[in-house]
Order: C-alpha cells, then structure tokens, then sequence
C-alpha cells in the first residue's frame, strides 16, 4: 500500500487518543510523537473542543457496523477535510503527499490525514480492519495492521486476561459436572 510514513502513526495516534480521552490541550499535545507524526501543527486553545468532537466522530467510523456506513462516514470526514493534494517534503521525511494546505491547525490536521490515511489504509485492505477489543470488559478501539486482518483484541494482554477467563469457565464446568 502507497502511504505516507506517518499515516499508521497517525491512525494508531487518533485511536488511542479516542481510548484514553487527553484531559486538556496540553495533554493532548503531550502525546504527539513528533518523530513519527512529523511536527505538531499550529495550536490554538479553542482547538480541544473541536478535536474531542473529531474522536467522537472517529469512534463513529470505528463502531460502524457494515462497509456501507463505515464508508459514509469516512467520505462526510474526508469532505470536510478536502485541500488539494501536493507532494513535499519536510523535517527528514522523503517526497510524500500532503492533503492539507499550510498552516492548517490541530483539528484539521487530524481529521484530513486520519481520515485519508484511513481511507486509503481500509480500501487497500479491507474496510473491517477497525474495530472494538472482544474481551468484555475491555472494548479499546484498535486498528487491525496484522498481516492476516484477524486481529480481534486491542493488545495481547487482553488475548491473554481473555484465554485465561475461558479456560478458568472451562475448568468450573468441567469440575461441576
């Protein structure tokens, strides 16, 4: 899949920020990773809200329950996120498309290139590779990057709290009977 270097990190960026809710600008500046996501866009203190309303948004996307509304939903992001494409270059990274215009801030740098690395990650693959954490009493957003796109739970400790939940439901039954 053609991708800009930094779309994975943004996609991974946008769906932890939706699992665990950064308290204030600051926090949520905190967490950008300038090396992955290249430098953080100018800022402004009105910006939290309007980023707190894309991760609903992006939750939305994530929780859709057939292709058909996962991709209205990702199309009514990408409108709104519409610049006109360019090739650049900057802060160490190669020749890779942008799709927002300059000095573009927090908000819409988040929606344009999560919602077209998304576009372009999901279509590439498969439109099912965003998702919830089986284990019950998890429910974490992820992104499925597995090779195979199997990927059922956000980390592989809820793999493992949930194998051992089975096993333990198992073993009870077994000894009651």
């Amino acid at each position: 899949m053609p991708h800009n270097s930094y779309y994975r990190s943004f996609l991974k960026f946008v769906t932890g920020l939706s699992n665990d809710r950064p308290a204030d600008l600051a926090d949520l500046l905190g967490r950008w990773d300038e090396p992955e996501m290249g430098p953080v866009p100018p800022v402004a203190d009105e910006d939290f809200p309007e980023v707190c309303a894309f991760l609903d948004r992006w939750i939305e996307v994530v929780d859709a329950t057939d292709e058909t509304d996962r991709v209205r939903l990702l199309n009514a992001l990408l409108a709104e996120a519409a610049a006109y494409p360019r090739i650049t270059e900057h802060d160490g990274y190669s020749w890779h498309l942008h799709y927002q215009d300059d000095g573009m801030r927090l908000p819409a740098v988040l929606r344009g290139v999560t919602s077209v690395a998304a576009a372009q990650y999901l279509t590439s693959t498969s439109l099912h590779r965003l998702g919830r954490c089986a284990a019950a009493e998890c429910r974490r957003a992820f992104v499925d990057f597995t090779r195979s796109g199997t990927q059922r739970y956000c980390t592989h400790a809820c793999v493992n709290r949930d194998a051992v939940r089975r096993h333990r439901a198992r073993r009870k039954e077994a000894l009651s009977r």
